[in-house]
């Protein structure tokens, strides 16, 4: 895993991924963190998780993809299912749904630049540390990249 400092989603528009992956609750909300200002900047994202059925337990470790299309720079944005909903205290993150979402990036973009935050681990409450470990895991022998954001 390589770390930079920045804006993932800038960093993403500026061409240093081909795609980013996030961590969605199954409700189709994307009301904060930075679900909030995907859904703000990249409304075809907000728009695939909305052609997803609302408050499913199956959706918990599957995706979305939108891809985005901005000034000559294309990317895809994924919507990975690591939450059931956004409510209440405590750990909201399920780190088997983190597991199978990796799976999947994995599966569907071998070979490509992946950047991502740290999924899970801010409004929903999971232990960073666990969840990098299977992001390693999961992602291995892929070029990632976790983007932690400086404001």
């Amino acid at each position: 895993m390589q770390t930079i400092r920045g804006d993932l989603l800038q960093l993403a528009l500026d061409g240093r991924f081909d795609a980013i992956v996030h961590g969605c609750n199954c409700q189709c909300q994307m009301g904060k963190g930075i679900a909030l200002s995907i859904k703000q900047r990249f409304p075809e994202a907000y728009a695939a998780d909305c052609a997803t059925p609302k408050g499913d337990p199956a959706k918990l470790g599957s995706l979305s993809v939108a891809e985005i299309r901005r000034e000559g720079c294309a990317f895809h944005v994924i919507n990975g299912y690591t939450q059931f909903h956004w409510q209440g205290t405590g750990v909201k993150a399920d780190y088997e749904a983190i597991r199978k979402v990796m799976q999947s990036v994995k599966a569907k973009f071998t070979g490509k630049r992946i950047g991502y935050p740290k999924i899970g681990a801010g409004l929903a409450g999971g232990d960073w540390e666990t969840i990098a470990s299977i992001i390693e895991d999961e992602l291995a022998d892929e070029e990632h990249t976790l983007a932690e954001y400086v404001g």
